[in-house]
């Protein structure tokens, strides 16, 4: 098989098992929020932020025992440490975008903030699908490079032709 064609669905696999914990903390996140919203007295933002936290901690469980378990564990400090660094940058970009629409534009309905929340949310979902998979949980490097494993094929396949 092609190496490209096989990194790219390796790439389309992550790419599916990333929304499949994402789509899961997007319910978190949106029931947690409006559970807040409809329980308490808290400002929009403040329960979306409380909100966010919860999905952060459930999205570190999915994708690290899911989306990325064959990824290297050997640094689990760094890994944590960076997931919430990308994670509280991705809490700023969401939250960002529902305290602008609420605060700076007035739309503030629950209509109006859950989908500003859900807008914030995919914006910030772009960021941390970047961050997580170049920075957080890093591909295990391979026993031999592409072109030693594409050398060593060539060979074995040159033997086979030789009388």
């Amino acid at each position: 098989m092609e190496r490209g064609s096989s990194g790219l669905r390796r790439f389309f696999r992550e790419v599916a098992k990333f929304g499949a914990v994402g789509g899961a903390g997007v319910l978190v996140n949106l029931g947690v929020f409006n559970l807040v919203r409809h329980w308490t007295d808290l400002q929009v933002v403040r329960a979306s932020v409380i909100a966010t936290i919860v999905a952060i901690v459930f999205n570190y469980i999915g994708f690290r025992y899911f989306a990325y378990r064959d990824r290297d564990k050997s640094g689990r400090t760094r890994e944590m440490t960076l997931f919430l660094l990308f994670s509280a940058v991705g809490l700023v970009i969401e939250n960002g975008v529902l305290y602008t629409a609420t605060y700076g534009f007035g739309w503030d309905t629950p209509l109006q903030s859950n989908i500003f929340k859900f807008v914030g949310i995919g914006v910030a979902t772009l960021f941390r699908f970047w961050s997580y998979r170049t920075w957080v949980f890093r591909a295990l490097p391979s026993a031999r490079k592409p072109d030693q494993v594409d050398a060593a094929t060539e060979g074995s396949r040159a033997a086979q032709r030789v009388p």
